[in-house]
């Protein structure tokens, strides 16, 4: 249904959304220093020269809170609208055909120059054009565990995902069975 840039976005968005503290679920900061900041993008194999320091990780931090509001906004399409188009200008995208490592030619928004906290912000904005057009707003999800808070992309054929991760799933499945057992 997607190109594989528009769903390594959408998926790095996701995972970046998740990595904020949660005080309902109790779920602690992910990203609380540039090492876990550096980490998160060599796990998910930003390239090109990328200088993280302090001020990096705060601006990541707000584009994270921008990011949430694409799964807020899931279903409302004129709010979804106009935040993607404010990520755009936001992000200052310029579109670029570009082929490096190991990659076929495909869009990057942005260029070597430009801070990780854009790239974050221009990457899922440019992904969410193709779900827009798709009409595709459905497969933003949040997570189906009661005691969850985590965000999703559903890619599947068929529309089933339902959880964040697979720990998500198993706890249900754990507890479902206690459940019929006692």
């Amino acid at each position: 249904m997607f190109s594989y840039d528009t769903r390594s976005a959408l998926a790095s968005a996701a995972d970046l959304v998740n990595t904020a503290p949660d005080a309902r679920t109790e779920r602690p900061e992910r990203l609380p220093d540039v090492a876990a900041l550096r980490a998160f993008v060599e796990r998910w194999g930003w390239t090109g020269p990328i200088p993280l320091r302090d001020d990096e990780l705060d601006r990541v931090h707000a584009v994270r809170r921008v990011l949430r509001g694409l799964w807020d906004l899931a279903g409302d399409e004129a709010g979804t609208v106009d935040l993607v188009n404010r990520m755009l200008r936001d992000a200052a995208v310029l579109p670029q055909l570009v082929r490096h490592d190991d990659w076929p030619y495909h869009l990057h928004g942005w260029n070597d120059a430009t801070p990780i906290a854009e790239r974050f912000l221009a990457e899922p904005a440019m992904g969410m054009v193709d779900v827009v057009r798709a009409g595709a707003l459905d497969r933003l999800r949040r997570c189906a565990a009661p005691d969850c808070a985590g965000v999703l992309v559903d890619f599947s054929r068929n529309s089933s995902r339902r959880f964040c991760d697979d720990g998500c799933n198993n706890r249900l499945n754990v507890a479902a069975y206690r459940a019929r057992r006692a």
